[in-house]
């Protein structure tokens, strides 16, 4: 039996894991590297099994409503919800009456535990929404733009027309540091340790800012008029901009240009959103049109005619398009087909966003905090190395030191993340071009290679010995080479003068000058030969 006793694994399931193909042995001479070769290719193997196994310890499965003959999934409102469903699942919904402060700006943190909330007016509020123990609450006594809570959950940084603050748990204001002068919105790159945040505002300048060390890495002119749509592919870290003219751009802080510029609509942009995985575009303008963009080929694949347009879209991550058109929001399951959920408020609503790894869908309204039950909204396994919802203070102290360690730079920033596992062969062309032009040639030498020898003459060992005695040896010719080629040349100059000298004491009739230049040439000579 391969599998040692345990159960036999499915061989599509094991497929989903494997990372390459198998590494032939075959070919390797040296016994003791096919020996840990092998072992390496058995742990792989094992590694993969068990990562197969272990679906079996995922028993939590998304699941959407399921509606009888007739019945349409949209008529269901969230009080028939909360009441089918279970009691931690209902005490999910929930509604907080905030009249005086509005409208708000909301934001979940990344492992979906904390809640971040903030008014226009200056009432900023951050709390564990599942047990709704407060954690901190203040007036900041200025306008608030936006707000954007960091992925340790105790810290927040919220956005005002001439500067960013950072607030500790405990309303204690870590850091202000001045950004861009009327910034309207704000977004922070987490998804893929880039620890940076944006910033966007009325005069068309989008600025990147370190959250690490709190220093402004890029500020780019967009030269697209005033600015207030923005969001970011969680799969490149890349910036998408919405334009008054209809077009989005993706930005990079390594490029002063944007790196792709598309058409999308006819008139001025009103909301952006893209997919957990990066591949998928939501866009709505004001022409009342929303449509879905394949990022991949940059080409539209569906577009639709709305009563009105939205103002905000996000995407769950379970590929659900939550829209919001005034006081309406709409969940949409397949953008093609009626929308798989909806409600209504009773003023305008200004900000949407789903929580991680919860079926909930937090709306910000003028007066209101709203919690929607969505079902099938979030994933129902998550992984505790990445994000744990229920993760102790000492495990976070852990992870944010280890995200710290693995912080990519801004600038590493690119459309395609994977260039850096590539070879840049253009860079590498130009520099043997340069390195020609600079030295006349290129030398071209073959590697050298040692002759395979028996009786364990061929260990890796003796193998680099050689290697090492081969390439000292080269290094002393080419050095050899190129001190005959200075002692040459400083001889051709030594002649050179000497001949001058003589010719001007010839002419000027000094006759001691002459002999010496005489005696130096002649033992110049006995040295040439």
């Amino acid at each position: 039996d391969p599998f040692h006793g345990e159960a036999p694994i499915a061989m599509e399931k094991m497929e989903a894991y494997k990372r390459g193909s198998e590494y032939d042995t075959k070919n390797i001479r040296n016994k003791n590297l096919k020996r840990r070769m092998k072992s390496s290719e058995e742990k792989y193997n094992s590694a993969v099994k068990r990562a197969a196994r272990y679906e079996l310890l995922l028993t939590e499965e998304p699941g959407f409503l399921e509606t009888e003959e007739g019945e349409e999934s949209w008529s269901i409102d969230q009080r028939t919800i909360a009441d089918a469903a279970d009691i931690a699942s209902a005490n999910k919904h929930f509604e907080l009456k905030l009249n005086q402060f509005g409208p708000y700006r909301i934001d979940y943190t990344r492992n979906g535990r904390h809640l971040l909330i903030g008014g226009r007016r200056g009432h900023v509020a951050a709390f564990d929404w599942i047990t709704k123990q407060l954690t901190c609450e203040m007036n900041v006594m200025e306008a608030v733009q936006d707000v954007k809570s960091l992925c340790i959950g105790a810290f927040s940084c919220n956005l005002y027309r001439f500067n960013i603050e950072l607030y500790t748990n405990r309303d204690v204001k870590m850091q202000c540091i001045l950004s861009n002068i009327n910034s309207v919105k704000l977004q922070i790159l987490f998804q893929k340790y880039n620890f940076a945040w944006n910033s966007i505002n009325q005069h068309g300048f989008l600025q990147y800012t370190d959250v690490s060390i709190g220093n402004i890495v890029s500020t780019i002119n967009t030269k697209g008029g005033r600015l207030n749509i923005m969001c970011h592919n969680p799969h490149n870290a890349v910036v998408l901009l919405g334009h008054h003219n209809g077009s989005v751009t993706m930005w990079t802080p390594n490029q002063k240009e944007p790196v792709v510029k598309m058409l999308c609509h006819n008139t001025a942009i009103r909301a952006l959103a893209v997919d957990q995985c990066g591949n998928y575009l939501a866009t709505s303008g004001q022409d009342r049109k929303m449509k879905i963009y394949d990022v991949r080929m940059f080409k539209p694949l569906h577009s639709y005619q709305l009563h009105t347009g939205p103002s905000n879209l996000c995407f769950s991550q379970r590929n659900l398009l939550a829209a919001t058109c005034q006081n309406v929001v709409q969940i949409y399951k397949d953008p093609c087909e009626h929308p798989y959920l909806t409600h209504r408020l009773r003023l305008p609503v200004e900000d949407v966003a789903f929580c991680p790894y919860e079926d909930v869908l937090g709306v910000g309204g003028s007066d209101s905090f709203v919690s929607l039950l969505v079902p099938g909204a979030g994933e129902a396994n998550y992984d505790a190395f990445e994000s744990n919802p229920n993760r102790s203070k000492k495990q976070r102290r852990e992870w944010e030191v280890k995200a710290l360690l693995e912080k990519i730079q801004p600038d590493m920033i690119s459309l395609d993340p994977m260039v850096l596992s590539k070879v840049d062969h253009v860079s590498m062309e130009r520099l043997r071009k340069d390195k020609e032009e600079r030295m006349g040639f290129v030398e071209e030498t073959a590697k050298f290679e040692p002759k395979h020898k028996n009786k364990g003459r061929s260990k890796s060992g003796n193998v680099e010995k050689r290697k090492q005695k081969v390439h000292g040896a080269t290094i002393r010719e080419q050095i050899k080479e190129e001190m005959k080629a200075k002692r040459e040349k400083l001889l051709k100059a030594e002649e050179s003068s000497l001949d001058q000298i003589a010719v001007v004491d010839n002419q000027t009739g000094d006759t001691t000058e002459f002999k010496n230049a005489l005696t130096r040439k002649s033992a110049l000579d006995r040295f040439k030969k």
